[in-house]
């Protein structure tokens, strides 16, 4: 078991009023992971990181400055995925992430932090069934708890 876990994310641009809002619905939506992790006295982070590619710039700051938490990145599929998501962010995205487990890397569909805004309209398990990357998602963390 872990004992932090600090998901990174991309969204919310550049404005810390957008970046707010997609804290908060994503804090929402991962709601009944967070009380799990509170109940085992898991620390948990949600880091809400603009741009793609400053998600991607943060999470691999994450590995060396947090060695000991269980980092996760969470970015946009951007394109079909036909490959494991590391394999996908290399091709799509020529991102490098050596002696990372795809365990550590999530992909959402195209824009899902804009829906994230609107969050009293989604039902976590309905997305879960519909949406086999944010199941992934649950499912790992869920373990590393």
């Amino acid at each position: 078991m872990v004992k932090e876990i600090r998901i990174y994310i991309e969204g919310g641009g550049d404005k810390k009023d957008t970046k707010k809002a997609i804290r908060i619905g994503f804090s929402e939506f991962l709601k009944d992971l967070r009380q799990i992790a509170q109940k085992k006295k898991i620390r948990w982070q949600i880091i809400i990181c603009g741009s793609r590619q400053n998600a991607f710039e943060d999470f691999k700051n994450a590995l060396k400055a947090n060695p000991n938490a269980f980092n996760v990145l969470l970015v946009d599929a951007e394109a079909p995925v036909n490959t494991t998501p590391c394999q996908h962010l290399k091709f799509r995205d020529d991102w490098d992430l050596p002696n990372v487990d795809d365990e550590h890397c999530h992909l959402m569909v195209q824009t899902m932090e804009a829906w994230l805004i609107v969050l009293a309209l989604l039902e976590v398990e309905k997305v879960r069934q519909v949406a086999p990357h944010c199941d992934r998602l649950f499912r790992t963390l869920i373990q590393k708890m």
